[in-house]
């Protein structure tokens, strides 16, 4: 038997979904341009994320498998959209990316339930992600106004996947519980 201690892989998926998704939103307010946000959507939340979901699935967590490779291949995928459309390759309509961030709020939904059962740090994060595609969703569909209050909340969510990250990386290291995650909001038993 091995003693060896293995890093959790938590801590790439939080700190790539919690960077591409605080870039996006900084975008989405006006204040940088699409070019880091493809960037780092390619490779900290999409590669990287989708490494860290393998690695999840390795330790048996299905939670963390399913979470971090589907927002994995939601960067990538996010990615190639806006690629293709810069070259005029295909050029998706407001409406298509609309109903692409309708199909990731259904599954954010699921993932969210699920949430509930882990801890507090972690509903937080998928309570705002959801809340986030929402208002992605009406701002498609309805107005443009949502836009910047998705912004907000998803901003509140990227440094909610943050603090996670700090829980684990800082209650590591200093070998006791000083970043606490909370209860889950939902304990069946």
């Amino acid at each position: 038997m091995s003693t060896i201690k293995l890093g959790n892989p938590a801590v790439v998926g939080l700190a790539g979904f919690g960077l591409t998704t605080l870039l996006l939103q900084f975008h989405n307010l006006g204040l940088c341009g699409l070019g880091p946000v493809v960037s780092m959507g390619f490779i900290f939340g999409g590669f990287a994320q989708m490494i860290a979901g393998f690695l999840e699935q390795k330790t048996g967590n299905n939670f963390g498998f399913a979470a971090f490779t589907s927002y994995g291949a939601f960067w990538i995928g996010l990615g190639f959209i806006w690629i293709l459309n810069d070259f005029g390759i295909y050029k998706s309509s407001e409406t298509d990316i609309g109903y692409y961030l309708v199909a990731w709020t259904l599954l954010t939904f699921i993932l969210w339930v699920a949430s509930l059962f882990i801890h507090t740090a972690m509903a937080v994060t998928f309570t705002t992600l959801l809340l986030g595609f929402i208002f992605l969703d009406l701002a498609h569909f309805v107005s443009h106004e949502f836009t910047p209050i998705a912004a907000y909340v998803l901003i509140v969510c990227a440094l909610s996947a943050w603090y996670m990250m700090a829980g684990i990386i800082i209650n590591d290291v200093a070998g006791k519980e000083l970043l606490k995650v909370g209860k889950p909001w939902i304990h069946l038993k």
